[in-house]
């Protein structure tokens, strides 16, 4: 339920420091003003479920001592009858395990809702991006490309004769060279560059806002180290790639996709072990 609030991503810790010390201090106030005619013992729950949720649990149990604090001293000043000093004692304790109970189970919510999103996201085996996550990422990018006019360049990668690996050394082997080629994908690249995994051998690699000449360089160095890499561990793969700049906006995810997809078979069923460019304008 809370995920649906996205408006609280992505917030600072500040702003979340900030926004406790008002709200817990508001109903502390407003549960002074009301006295035990009006209960506000719910409304804590706010501020502490939001900061659980979206800082972490520290900051969530430190709104829960806050706000037990507040309804305490709330609590004290509007009761009539304080005979009974161990009351206060027994309620304030049972209203902070209330809320430490809540952040324990809103933070566990939290871990399996982040284990469940890299499950939807990654590809199990490189941990790489997946193609149905590719896919709604790469379209996030051809609207932010048509709005903004930005240029973005998607590159299509291949490896050559991968179908050995598996035959000579069975597909344990294969999968160590797919993560390793992942890994390496991802350690030369920017963060703000995407690498998926789109099955078998294939990757997909976006680079958002990056014009043919600066792709042409990244690429090419991307493309070297990686035939370097697989000249040591398995000389008879190599890697083909189509590397298409967008200046204009494709109709369709299909289209971007099959432009650079057939630009990458141009060079497989040629020399292989090469990259072509392509720019399209529309």
């Amino acid at each position: 339920m809370l995920k649906e609030f996205k408006v609280f991503e992505g917030r600072s810790l500040l702003f979340w420091v900030t926004t406790n010390v008002v709200l817990i201090g508001a109903l502390g106030f407003m549960d002074y003003v009301t006295g035990h005619d009006f209960s506000f013992s719910l409304f804590y729950l706010i501020p502490i479920s939001l900061t659980t949720w979206y800082a972490n649990r520290n900051l969530g149990i430190s709104s829960a001592v806050l706000s037990t604090v507040i309804w305490l001293i709330a609590d004290i000043y509007t009761r009539e009858n304080s005979l009974y000093p161990l009351l206060y004692f027994w309620n304030t304790l049972m209203r902070l395990g209330f809320f430490i109970i809540v952040i324990y189970l809103i933070s566990e919510l939290r871990k399996t809702q982040e284990v469940i999103q890299t499950l939807i996201h990654k590809d199990h085996i490189t941990g790489a991006i997946n193609s149905r996550y590719f896919h709604e990422l790469l379209e996030i990018e051809l609207r932010r490309s048509s709005r903004y006019k930005r240029p973005f360049t998607l590159v299509y990668l291949d490896l050559d004769n991968f179908k050995q690996v598996n035959d000579k050394f069975g597909h344990d082997e294969g999968d160590l060279l797919i993560k390793f080629i992942a890994d390496e994908l991802k350690r030369h690249l920017r963060s703000t560059d995407i690498v998926a995994r789109l099955g078998g051998d294939e990757f997909a690699i976006l680079l958002p806002e990056a014009e043919q000449q600066e792709a042409k360089i990244v690429i090419s160095k991307v493309h070297s180290h990686l035939t370097e890499q697989l000249r040591q561990k398995h000389s008879f793969v190599t890697l083909s790639a189509g590397a298409v700049t967008y200046i204009a906006t494709p109709n369709s995810i299909v289209e971007t996709i099959k432009l650079a997809d057939q630009l990458m078979y141009s060079v497989k069923n040629s020399t292989k072990n090469g990259i072509q460019y392509s720019l399209y304008s529309g």
